[in-house]
């Protein structure tokens, strides 16, 4: 294996036949997202950024593998809440109900107003990351929907 040094943060990348790639923007990708599959089409990882009740705001960097979204669903609150995302690797799409899709890529910022119905997640051909930000809020619950079917998604 040949050692090559990344421009970024020097992180180390090994080569085979091909290069390994590294995802999560400077993040880095966090662990398979188990908890949560059910919510998701393809495969998603999660790296929390800090510890849930350490703080008023939980901040998570969220990576998609290609194709890879998650379901429909509703930051609910009666107060405040929704959430923020902070585009930090490849190319997504966020899309609200009843609204054309929104391309994103690295640095835009998508804020999602409480008790809107939406979805995000990668492009076909494009891993993505984002950090999400829980807008603090009262009564907040997120409600889990129905998946974004391929065919639906195929139409973007």
């Amino acid at each position: 294996m040949e050692k090559q040094t990344a421009g970024r943060d020097n992180q180390e990348v090994y080569e085979e036949d091909s290069v390994k790639e590294t995802h999560g923007g400077i993040f880095g990708m966090g662990e398979p997202n188990t908890a949560f599959a059910q919510y998701f089409i393809g495969n998603s990882y999660l790296k929390a950024l800090n510890k849930p009740g350490e703080s008023a705001v939980f901040l998570a960097n969220v990576t998609f593998e290609p194709k890879c979204r998650n379901n429909w669903h509703i930051h609910k609150a009666t107060k405040g809440g929704g959430q923020i995302l902070i585009c930090v690797e490849g190319e997504g799409w966020y899309q609200e109900e009843g609204k054309e899709a929104q391309s994103l890529k690295v640095g835009d910022i998508v804020t999602i107003p409480a008790n809107v119905k939406h979805w995000h997640g990668a492009k076909k051909d494009s891993w993505f990351s984002h950090i999400a930000v829980e807008v603090p809020g009262e009564n907040t619950e997120n409600e889990w929907l129905e998946a974004v079917s391929d065919e639906e998604y195929n139409k973007i």
